[in-house]
């Protein structure tokens, strides 16, 4: 009775094949005919398909179209399809074409006049074709909708130009140095259907200058420029030059703090490099630059870094458009030793780069950075008291204490102490230490005896005990002076 059963199943067409394949796959090694397979065949396979942008014009609110119904000219005409995407035709009353082609459009016009004309022939041409209305996302300059035209014919005309994607980054103000252009999403939905996405790889295009990256927009396309991940400081350059970065000489502020002269936040602009004269009498000016805004650009306008910089692990720290943060780390030693201008990377609005200070200091790296444009061209240090020339000296960067001394003309030999000095010193975070360094004049670099000076310190240089003691005897005996005076006066001896 069972087989009798399964027989009857078998002669069902669909619930035979059906049947089949549940009894193929409870028992992949049966068969009708009792006989292994030749080789095995897996019973089912599931294939994922990418979604590809279609690049086919469809229909929607503000196209300008005509609609030819052949032989019966008092049903053509022109129309301006209104946002919801219906016309109002002749007879059939109103029909949506949104989100259709003209020759789909056609097709469903056409069984629409099927029920009044025979066999009606339908054509549907794009007149005027409305502005492309897209959205820019990501890291951009401006994020933002825009509005962009066609170029060239409409519709059917094949020497209509569509907006690409190069174009609608350009119009945004181009990408930022933050971007990952090798992994742009173009998304576009037609009609009811699923959202498309297409990644396109403008790395490529800047590299082999393949055209075929650069896909034409339409009508709602979302552009979605993603952040990357780490920043490859040998391609930064290379994407600051095309055409669809971001300006390099649009103003940008950026933060300098570290072990610069003058931290603090400056707006970066193209200008001249003449020293601000608002600026000059805090210390070295602050000059403005021209073209691109780079590392030591922005280093410059703040001074220059201090004698206690570690050039080597200059840390930058960028947010970013889409809410995160890139943290890129600078070796500004190899941009001096072996010329890696890599390592001298464009600046971008909001960055903050900050100078660390060295656990070592060598002299020698220390005298050759205080020759680079890295380092200012001069410090102050205020040399106060037994001094030959008192007052504010300018001396080089990486200038030691005794060097200092000596642009100064040296100790006033009468009345100054040559034991010790005193060294004020005002700290970036606001407070001011003060210490005594023993003096010798015959040592090189050294912390306890001869240390290298920052901008601005102050070097307090006493009398010495003969000097001090002179002074107060002359104090003492000031007013019995002053009282023979009044008696020479009135009594005349």
């Amino acid at each position: 009775m069972h087989n009798v059963g399964l027989l009857k199943s078998l002669t069902q067409p669909v619930a035979g094949v059906a049947l089949l394949v549940n009894v193929t796959m409870a028992f992949p090694g049966a068969s009708l005919a009792q006989k292994p397979p030749a080789r095995k065949q897996p019973v089912y396979s599931i294939t994922q398909t990418v979604t590809r942008i279609n690049s086919t014009y469809t229909l929607g609110g503000g196209d300008r179209i005509r609609i030819n119904v052949f032989e019966v000219p008092e049903y053509s005409g022109e129309y301006q399809i209104p946002p919801g995407g219906a016309v109002n035709l002749p007879l059939v009353g109103s029909v949506s074409v949104l989100g259709l082609t003209t020759e789909q459009s056609a097709d469903l016009i056409a069984r629409k006049y099927s029920r009044y004309l025979k066999r009606p022939i339908i054509s549907v041409n794009l007149l005027s074709p409305r502005p492309i209305n897209i959205f820019v996302a990501g890291e951009i300059t401006r994020p933002g909708s825009y509005s962009l035209s066609l170029q060239g014919g409409a519709g059917n005309d094949p020497g209509v130009q569509y907006p690409t994607v190069l174009s609608a980054l350009t119009t945004a103000q181009g990408v930022t140095q933050s971007a990952d252009i090798s992994k742009v999403e173009l998304r576009r939905k037609l009609g009811r259907g699923p959202e498309q996405v297409e990644i396109i790889n403008l790395d490529e295009l800047r590299r082999t200058g393949r055209v075929s990256q650069d896909l034409t927009l339409r009508d709602g396309d979302t552009i979605y420029v993603p952040m990357a991940a780490t920043l490859d400081i040998a391609n930064a350059r290379n994407l600051a030059a095309t055409s669809f970065a971001a300006d390099p000489t649009r103003p940008r502020t950026v933060t300098v703090i570290g072990e610069v002269i003058r931290p603090g936040s400056y707006l970066i602009s193209p200008g001249s490099t003449e020293t601000s004269a608002s600026t000059s009498s805090s210390g070295t000016g602050a000059p403005s630059i021209t073209g691109q805004p780079t590392i030591t650009r922005a280093l410059q306008v703040a001074g220059g870094i201090t004698a206690q910089a570690d050039v080597r692990n200059v840390v930058v720290r960028r947010p970013t458009r889409t809410g995160g943060q890139q943290t890129i780390k600078i070796n500004l030693w190899q941009l001096l030793g072996s010329g890696d201008s890599n390592q001298d990377i464009i600046v971008q609005d909001g960055d903050t780069i900050f100078f660390p200070t060295a656990t070592e200091i060598s002299s020698a790296e220390a005298t050759q950075l205080a020759s680079t444009t890295l380092s200012p061209t001069v410090i102050h240090v205020n040399v106060v008291g037994e001094v030959k020339k008192p007052g504010v000296t300018d001396v080089q960067p990486n200038s030691s204490l005794n060097q200092a001394l000596l642009a100064a003309g040296g100790f006033n030999d009468a009345r100054a102490s040559r034991a010790k000095i005193d060294l004020i010193r005002l700290n970036p975070d606001g407070s001011v230490t003060k210490r005594q360094v023993k003096v010798d004049l015959a040592s090189g670099i050294n912390e306890q005896t001869n240390p290298i000076l920052r901008n601005n310190d102050v070097l307090l240089i006493s009398r010495n005990g003969i000097t001090k003691s002179s002074e107060t005897a002359n104090n003492l005996l000031s007013p019995l002076g002053t009282i023979l005076g009044i008696f020479r006066a009135f009594f005349g001896f």
